[in-house]
């Protein structure tokens, strides 16, 4: 249908310039020489030839003693048209239109044949083909055998050739559209292909997505459990520190309060007044520093390093992370059926480390703080 609609589009502006080339005498294609009239309008020589002959019957051709000229009109605009002693012969040639007229032409040849319409020889011009040459392989006319580039060759009739090449070609036809089949039939089978890989890769997308978030969840489940236990003995911690702070100020409060009764009982002049108070204020202040020792905490109490997690195995464990080739499916499932573990493995530096175990187990230890010092 495109090859139609292409042949249309370049025959109609082909028709259109062939009107422009007919003679307005024969009604034919111009045959050469092509002469152009005063008028600009165009005839070939011969038609020229013939209605000035006609219009001037006494006029003789060159070589005669008749040396005057003559006058026609022009067939397309009735321009009369006035000649010298050279007649016709002497109108200029319109090279131009010859030169487009030798185009056409090519043109012509080169253009499929319309349906039914029979080819002419292209050397034989009023010559139908109709004989086949065997030994060019071509068709051609009578005239060619006869006289032509093919008498010397093998020929055959046409119509037989025909048969036998329609017939071959129909065959072509038949394996091209069996094999377009079979391309097309490849086609949706890739086009399938694509589609399911597409689909694959996103629900395989999707399942890595999945584990890695349920992974992270894990992980951050870890993490807040581990941040308890600090925050637990940091609060244990801090709140016997704080219960010691609170047993020293009010020592100290007490203290404080003896050592200011202590020095009022020294401004006291009188003897009598002075000892009155005095042996029961020493025995106060002697029990005071006999009965205010508190505890004490050891060195290192507020160090916190106990609550060190070590996560290089879990590094070296992520790190070896990758998709599981076929071959090793059955390697997995044997360490797995080993362990008695459920969970999915990876092997990192020789060992088999079952990745969520490796979080579950992580664990700090935690310091003793019973180890209290008595001042």
């Amino acid at each position: 249908l495109s090859c139609s609609c292409q042949y249309l589009q370049v025959s109609l502006p082909m028709e259109s310039l062939e009107k422009q080339l007919l003679c307005p005498i024969c009604l034919e294609m111009f045959s050469k020489p092509v002469v152009i009239l005063p008028c600009q309008h165009n005839l070939c020589r011969k038609c020229a030839n013939d209605i000035f002959q006609a219009a001037n019957p006494y006029w003789q051709s060159r070589g005669s003693s008749i040396i005057s000229g003559g006058r026609f009109r022009c067939p397309t605009c009735r321009h009369e048209v006035l000649l010298d002693r050279h007649g016709v012969y002497g109108l200029q040639r319109n090279l131009l239109v010859e030169n487009i007229i030798d185009i056409y032409k090519q043109e012509f040849s080169s253009r499929p044949l319309k349906k039914g319409e029979h080819p002419m020889c292209k050397e034989h011009e009023d010559e139908r083909i109709n004989i086949y040459c065997v030994t060019c392989e071509v068709p051609t006319c009578s005239m060619c055998k006869v006289f032509g580039a093919h008498k010397d060759c093998e020929v055959a009739p046409l119509q037989s050739i025909f048969q036998g090449q329609k017939s071959e070609l129909n065959n072509c036809i038949s394996m091209l559209v069996a094999g377009n089949d079979r391309i097309q039939t490849i086609i949706s089978q890739l086009e399938d292909s694509c589609r399911s890989t597409e689909e694959n890769s996103e629900a395989a997308k999707q399942e890595l997505c999945a584990r890695f978030d349920a992974f992270a969840a894990l992980l951050e489940e870890k993490k807040t459990e581990l941040l308890g236990r600090i925050t637990r003995e940091q609060e244990d911690k801090t709140g016997f520190v704080q219960g010691l702070i609170h047993k020293y100020k009010e020592q100290l409060e007490k203290s404080s309060r003896l050592v200011e009764t202590a020095i009022q009982a020294m401004e006291e002049t009188g003897g009598a007044a002075f000892l009155m108070n005095a042996k029961q204020l020493i025995k106060t202040i002697v029990e005071a520093s006999k009965g205010g020792r508190l505890e004490k905490i050891e060195q290192g109490y507020e160090n916190m390093d106990a609550f060190t997690v070590s996560l290089e195995h879990l590094a070296d464990a992520v790190r070896a992370l990758d998709f599981e080739p076929d071959e090793e499916d059955e390697f997995y499932e044997e360490v797995e059926e080993d362990t008695g573990d459920t969970e999915p493995e990876r092997v990192v530096a020789g060992r088999a480390i079952p990745l969520c175990a490796s979080i579950t187990s992580i664990t700090t230890q935690p310091p003793q703080t019973e180890g209290m010092m008595e001042g």
